[in-house]
């Protein structure tokens, strides 16, 4: 503002009357500047975009059980009709249990069973399913009243018991597509896995039909559990279904439209403590493990089936005591031995003498209601490209039976099957228990053991570990047992086989090499 425009305000506010407003006059420099705009700057707009929320990957994916890498995925991812988990104690075999029938379980044709032998084994399945279930199928059921589990599709598992044989009738008319058997030794004979596999069926294609189990070695049904199961196979190793007495393979009849065809397919997948981590990383359980009795400890620690509570042959080891099928050379040593009967079992074993003295058994037969000409006929044939040197049979084959007539022993001799018989004098028994105990031994020069068994015998690999000692008298086995093998071994390893240079023969030995003396081979 100038100085004389100053001095015009001062003037007027001179003159004016006191109480009077004055009023402001804005100059018209000022007015002209608030006038003006004030420029703005260009806003350039762009389309919205949302940003996702972050999120954790495994909760995403709502896994609420992921089976450990090796036996327990194996077993999950199973296609056979029946399927035995377990060995060694630790292996995750319950909750593998309980994971099994979750995929197909909210199928509304699903029908499960799932049992134990009795409530009080049950109870411990049923707590831990329902931690697992409802996390897995939201909104599924349980029924206290049913011991049931119900799915919102209508998918039925029944959680049961089966404490006596009588009670399969509970089932009776009762239709499922998966039935599983916890701890299945603790049946003391097949008779319940036989009867619910008859339970097995269902219209839905899709859904499959599948039998489970999971055990470990010992309990009552040891035995039986063992010859369905361990020894048809090797570990792991898918093969057709066999009848537990005869060992035969399961198979359509005559006159269905599948005749001859093998029924279905079973496999034993074996667990060890250590596929379990979450047991064996801090390594207590191991410990408790540790501390137990040694058959005990083979069997929950190891895995072990070979070994049993009072058996006559715990040296019995299968990964040195089996080996698999190999030529024998023609110049070795070849017997026979075997131990007859016709209402119980024959058993008949082929051994030959390695140039180290070990005995191999190559060959086995087994079988019952065979009479004594048939069987020379079978053996005849089975060994018809072998070079037998001699046999031995039992000795009481030779007694009359009866006043007129052939013994045993003497038709088979009529057929032209050769035999000697036993040595069953006074303490042949238990000679000849000890002479196995010296076989199994590994001998300190050769690092082998002076006795092994073709795999193909797996008649004679599963009764021999399982032979139980006698009570009465610990130097001898229980005669009551599945002894017939065993016997035919004992009375071929009492004849003092060897393999030495007067076991050589030129005449057999094909080579190049020509004897001018058959007798002294050269």
């Amino acid at each position: 503002m100038s100085k004389e425009s100053e001095r015009g305000l001062l003037r007027l506010n001179a003159s004016m009357p006191s109480g009077s407003k004055r009023r402001y006059v804005r100059s018209k420099s000022s007015k002209k500047k608030e006038q003006e705009p004030t420029p703005t700057k260009k806003i350039t707009t762009q389309p919205a975009q949302v940003k996702p929320p972050e999120y954790d990957v495994k909760q995403a994916q709502s896994v609420v059980f992921q089976p450990n890498p090796g036996p327990q995925t194996q077993y999950l991812a199973s296609s056979e009709r029946e399927v035995l988990y377990g060995g060694a104690a630790g292996g995750g075999k319950s909750y593998a249990t309980l994971a099994d029938p979750l995929r197909n379980l909210n199928n509304p044709d699903f029908s499960g069973l799932l049992v134990r032998h009795t409530t009080e084994e049950l109870r411990e399945l049923i707590q831990k399913s329902q931690e697992l279930y409802p996390k897995a199928i939201p909104n599924i059921k349980w029924s206290e009243r049913k011991s049931q589990w119900t799915t919102p599709r209508g998918g039925t598992l029944w959680m049961s018991y089966l404490d006596r044989d009588t009670d399969v009738m509970r089932y009776q008319g009762q239709a499922f597509n998966y039935v599983a058997f916890d701890e299945l030794t603790q049946w003391n004979s097949p008779y319940s896995w036989n009867y619910m596999r008859s339970r097995l069926r269902s219209a839905n294609k899709d859904l499959g039909l599948y039998m489970r189990a999971t055990t470990n070695p010992g309990g009552p049904g040891h035995a039986w559990v063992k010859k369905m199961f361990i020894d048809p196979a090797k570990p792991n190793t898918p093969f057709w279904a066999t009848d537990i007495e005869t060992s035969e393979v399961l198979k359509f009849p005559q006159g269905h439209s599948k005749a001859g065809q093998p029924l279905f397919k079973r496999r034993f997948i074996p667990a060890s403590l250590f596929d379990n981590p979450y047991l064996a990383e801090s390594g207590d359980y191991e410990a408790m493990l540790l501390s137990l009795p040694e058959h005990q400890r083979k069997q929950l620690l190891e895995g072990n089936w070979d070994v049993n509570e009072g058996a006559a042959f715990p040296e019995f080891n299968r990964k040195i005591h089996v080996v698999d099928p190999h030529d024998i050379p023609r110049s070795w040593a070849r017997f026979r031995a075997c131990d007859y009967g016709y209402g119980s079992y024959t058993g008949v074993v082929w051994l030959a003498v390695s140039p180290s003295e070990q005995l191999i058994v190559y060959r086995e037969l087994y079988c019952s209601r065979v009479t004594a000409t048939d069987l020379a006929d079978m053996i005849l044939n089975a060994e018809k490209d072998d070079n037998i040197r001699y046999g031995v049979l039992d000795s009481s084959l030779w007694h009359k039976r009866g006043d007129t007539g052939p013994s045993l022993a003497e038709q088979m001799n009529q057929k032209g099957l050769r035999w000697r018989p036993s040595d069953r004098s006074k303490g042949s028994r238990v000679a000849g228990k000890n002479e196995l105990h010296r076989r199994l031994q590994v001998d300190e020069f050769t690092e082998e053991p002076r006795l092994v068994f073709f795999s193909s015998c797996t008649n004679t690999i599963a009764q021999l570990p399982g032979i139980p000692l006698d009570k009465r008298n610990p130097e001898d086995v229980d005669t009551n047992s599945e002894d017939h093998l065993y016997d035919a071994l004992r009375y071929g390893i009492m004849t003092r086989p060897r393999s030495s240079l007067w076991d050589y023969n030129p005449v057999s030995h094909r080579t190049g090499f020509q004897a001018a003396d058959s007798t002294f081979g050269y």
